[in-house]
């Protein structure tokens, strides 16, 4: 089976090592350079790249791989990659890593999420369930079986002549609606985690995911109507 990991942290590193140790082909993927070990897993390949970019992924023939891993400590960018993942290059199974127990009602399948698993909350459940009860708590987590709220994926490409053209990310997520979250920002074709420090430009495209009721509330901060 191939398989490509997103992240060469602690975590890639150690499924990295699994895997190509049961025999897998392995991608690692990583844009920073300190995190590349290539003989430390001289079995694994590696790609200096950002695996949240269209041309990255391109580049790597993601198309060509049975699996894909989000498995860096950024949630957003998990996210990022596991929707490329499914809908840009027809991968047959995403499996993303929650950092954040918090964030765990983002990772679904309308994102392109087959499986989710949350570290923390697997480690919690080992803690506090009983005894009869871990083996019950792990296979749900493990498929997914948590209880999410309906959300749906929103996308909007702010007008050139948007208000908030040159405004920093974080502060327009600041005042976006309650229960609405902004995932990705797509720019000439390229799909990049919305960085706190990353200033907005009209024509971008925003991908939020949220609830359909928030829509109006979303398109009336996104294009308000002239005073």
């Amino acid at each position: 089976m191939r398989v490509a990991i997103a992240g060469a942290g602690g975590v890639g590193r150690s499924i990295a090592a699994e895997l190509s140790g049961s025999g897998h082909e392995v991608l690692l993927i990583d844009r920073d350079t300190r995190a590349i070990g290539v003989d430390e897993l001289p079995r694994v390949e590696w790609l200096l790249a950002d695996a949240c970019e269209l041309a990255s992924l391109e580049d790597a023939r993601l198309s060509d791989f049975d699996a894909v891993v989000a498995a860096s400590g950024d949630d957003k960018v998990n996210l990022v990659v596991s929707l490329l993942a499914k809908t840009e290059f027809g991968v047959g199974r995403v499996i993303a890593r929650i950092n954040d127990p918090r964030n765990e009602w983002l990772f679904t399948e309308s994102w392109g999420v087959d499986m989710a698993v949350s570290p923390p909350r697997l480690i919690a459940a080992l803690v506090d369930a009983p005894d009869t009860d871990v083996e019950d708590e792990l296979a749900a987590e493990a498929s997914g079986g948590v209880s999410l709220p309906e959300t749906d994926l929103l996308e909007f490409t702010l007008p050139d002549d948007t208000p908030h053209d040159g405004r920093l990310v974080a502060e327009f997520t600041a005042v976006l609606p309650e229960g609405v979250v902004l995932v990705a920002v797509v720019r000439a074709g390229r799909a990049h985690p919305p960085e706190a420090a990353m200033p907005l430009r009209g024509g971008d495209g925003l991908v939020f995911l949220g609830s359909a009721d928030a829509v109006e509330e979303l398109g009336v901060l996104l294009a308000p109507e002239p005073g």
